[in-house]
């Protein structure tokens, strides 16, 4: 569809994280640095576990996944950013702008469900050890996987389509880094209810479906470890679900930060700030939680490293 059939506007500008220019530079090398770690972490991790045959289960099957989400996620939005930082004015087109409010709602819906996939894995893994190579199967691993693909495209493509239904007249400067949901609409000409109304119920569903099944999943675990006798028994338990806790508290903590915030100190600004958490420093920071927090990611690390010595 031609963009030019319902909106008079072809770019939009982005405001940015800053209007100062002597901080353009020093970010450009803070968020340069961040998507570097990112990338390599990423494609690291990926990469790491598809070298190594001793991690190919189903607990580092959905880990490779979600460090594609977090890849994709964070070259959606930050290359852009960073370009951005060395040009006097931020423009995108309207069908860029629109192809990454696609892929951005994609990414952000996958995590979370992913998130939520791993949390069942680890409970299967230590309430139902005995029946966990029957329960998740290969065949179930991509069941899963690609239910939750098909799930946030479809809802991607749903929020996409009404947003492209909407008229943007006049004003085009888009108070944010990226093309995101609220900051569009605020510049819309037309109603917005059926929007604002379609957001509350998609980010209903996509944070509470989540949310409740790793929480149900962790109630279980917390049980079952509490039942087990010997101290290293219940040590061992626990730290198979370590480092999928630390990823599920840093991205809902980014996100609670966000979106829990009281009205009262809410705003725009603050909003492209703590934005900045689950847009970039979640997607860095998960490959070095499971790296550093993980001892069959730093064994297999340290014997890939070992064998490229000895060439």
């Amino acid at each position: 569809m031609d963009p030019g059939n319902h909106s008079s506007v072809t770019e939009f500008i982005l405001a940015g994280l800053t209007e100062k220019p002597e901080l353009q530079i020093p970010l450009l090398v803070f968020f340069l640095g961040i998507y570097s770690v990112t990338v390599v972490g990423n494609l690291g991790m990926i990469t790491l576990i598809g070298l190594s045959s001793h991690l190919h289960t189903p607990m580092y099957y959905f880990l490779t996944n979600l460090s594609f989400i977090d890849f994709c996620h964070s070259t959606v939005v930050t290359p852009k950013m960073l370009v951005n930082f060395m040009t006097e004015k931020s423009v995108i087109s309207y069908p860029e702008c629109m192809t990454q409010l696609y892929f951005f709602i994609v990414f952000i819906i996958a995590e979370c469900y992913m998130l939520a996939v791993m949390a069942y894995d680890r409970y299967v893994a230590i309430c139902n050890p005995l029946l966990y190579n029957v329960i998740m199967s290969c065949y179930r691993c991509f069941q899963l996987t690609v239910t939750v693909y098909i799930l946030c495209i479809i809802e991607s493509a749903i929020h996409t389509g009404f947003m492209l239904r909407l008229h943007f007249c006049k004003a085009n400067v888009i108070n944010h880094y990226f093309c995101d949901v609220f900051p569009l609409l605020e510049l819309s000409c037309s109603s917005i209810s059926m929007n604002e109304l379609l957001a509350l119920v998609f980010s209903a569903f996509n944070v509470l479906i989540p949310v409740l099944t790793i929480l149900a999943s962790y109630i279980f675990i917390l049980s079952t470890i509490l039942h087990i006798h010997s101290t290293e028994g219940r040590s061992k338990a626990f730290s198979t679900c370590s480092s999928h806790i630390s990823a599920v508290a840093v991205f809902y903590g980014s996100a609670a930060f966000m979106y829990l915030k009281p009205s009262s100190v809410s705003s725009m600004d603050q909003g492209k700030v703590s934005s900045v958490f689950y847009t970039c420093i979640v997607s860095m920071l998960n490959p070095l939680i499971y790296s550093l927090r993980n001892k069959d990611v730093k064994f297999a690390l340290k014997k890939i490293l070992e064998s490229g010595k000895c060439r």
